[in-house]
């Protein structure tokens, strides 16, 4: 097994947002996988979804976590880090070490807590190239990202045409729907609702909205999945009991399964850094600075692009990806597009399946 390390990249140049205001100064936590080219034109971006970080692939020594997306990055595996430089990232605003929420803001010496800024996909992606330069990385042979993740991707084809030369998009969407929204929505009413939440300002209060957060992770994993897979994991089978309670407790299997998860969760992220990132997924949306056509808004790019959905992701449906290709392929972009059958809903992205993950290893041998 494959130990790995995190490496924190001090970024001391004032970035501007895109609401205006300025991150004087801030941190991006990584890792890297493989060996950077003499002519460093091997490295592979990877774009981490909401609740991800920079942990791509293999174990770290001491917490002994395996990296999200292990079953696709390493030695032989789809992504291969034998032949390609691989760097994962976490995002500022998130909680696995990169400036968010819960650091210190220097100004105060406490931390940001409701006082961090609002981000983008756009301040993300433009953070991403300045860490990028740090790498002495000028142009990545490829990009790739699932769910968020493929908003990044998207956006740095836009943002950046020039430096990247393959897109790979999985389980993402161009911009989010009514529905997505109002999903993200409940999960910050939730959260906010929450008498722990105090505001935001909860870290001196040495507590945190758990309840809230929980409830948020428990609404949003039921939208990761798909009926289908739900009823064939848990059907109505009854959790370790012949009848029913007749009460409020825990009867279902599916029940225990959605709070174990959304206890699981709220021990592990942070609230605040939850909150911002679902509102930067509100905020996605290219085509609104081309007078909402995605086509003209895609005029720009230069990298071929590879696009995979599943069947049974209803989140980011298969028509989600359709509609970007199409407005690509308006565009005279090389793309190529893939709708793979799956019972696993929007996280089938994150799992290993024979024909998804040939697509992948085939895309990126063609690279080299």
């Amino acid at each position: 097994m494959l130990y790995t390390e995190e490496k924190i990249c001090k970024i001391n140049t004032p970035l501007k947002l895109k609401s205006g205001e300025i991150l004087e100064s801030y941190d991006l936590t990584y890792e890297t996988h493989g060996v950077l080219s003499k002519e460093s034109d091997n490295a592979v971006l990877v774009c981490h979804a909401l609740n991800a970080s920079h942990h791509i692939a293999g174990i770290r020594k001491t917490s002994k976590e395996l990296g999200w997306w292990d079953n696709m990055i390493g030695p032989r595996k789809p992504i291969d880090t034998d032949s390609f430089f691989v760097i994962g990232v976490n995002n500022i605003g998130s909680c696995f070490g990169s400036t968010g929420p819960a650091s210190i803001n220097p100004k105060t010496g406490k931390p940001y807590g409701s006082n961090f800024p609002l981000l983008t996909v756009e301040d993300w992606v433009n953070s991403q190239a300045i860490f990028a330069d740090f790498l002495g990385i000028k142009k990545f042979i490829a990009i790739i990202g699932g769910s968020l993740g493929g908003m990044q991707v998207l956006q740095w084809s836009i943002s950046f045409p020039d430096r990247l030369e393959n897109a790979i998009i999985i389980a993402s969407t161009a911009r989010l729907t009514a529905q997505n929204i109002a999903f993200n929505e409940i999960a910050r009413r939730a959260i906010i609702s929450d008498k722990s939440f105090c505001g935001g300002d909860y870290y001196s209060e040495n507590t945190f909205p758990n309840i809230g957060l929980s409830i948020a992770r428990m609404l949003a994993h039921i939208t990761y999945l798909s009926q289908d897979g739900m009823t064939e994991k848990f059907g109505r089978n009854l959790q370790e009991k012949k009848d029913y309670s007749f009460s409020y407790e825990i009867d279902f299997q599916i029940e225990s399964y959605l709070r174990y998860q959304g206890e699981k969760f709220s021990h592990k992220f942070d609230a605040n850094s939850y909150l911002l990132i679902t509102r930067v997924l509100d905020y996605f949306d290219p085509a609104a600075e081309a007078d909402g056509d995605l086509v003209k808004a895609l005029e720009v790019v230069k990298a071929k692009f590879l696009l995979i959905s599943f069947t049974s992701d209803w989140r980011f449906s298969p028509s989600h990806s359709k509609e970007l290709v199409a407005a690509l392929l308006e565009n005279n972009v090389q793309v190529s597009y893939s709708e793979i059958k799956s019972e696993y809903g929007h996280d089938s992205f994150l799992l290993e399946d024979p024909e998804y993950h040939e697509l992948v290893r085939v895309f990126f041998s063609n690279m080299l």
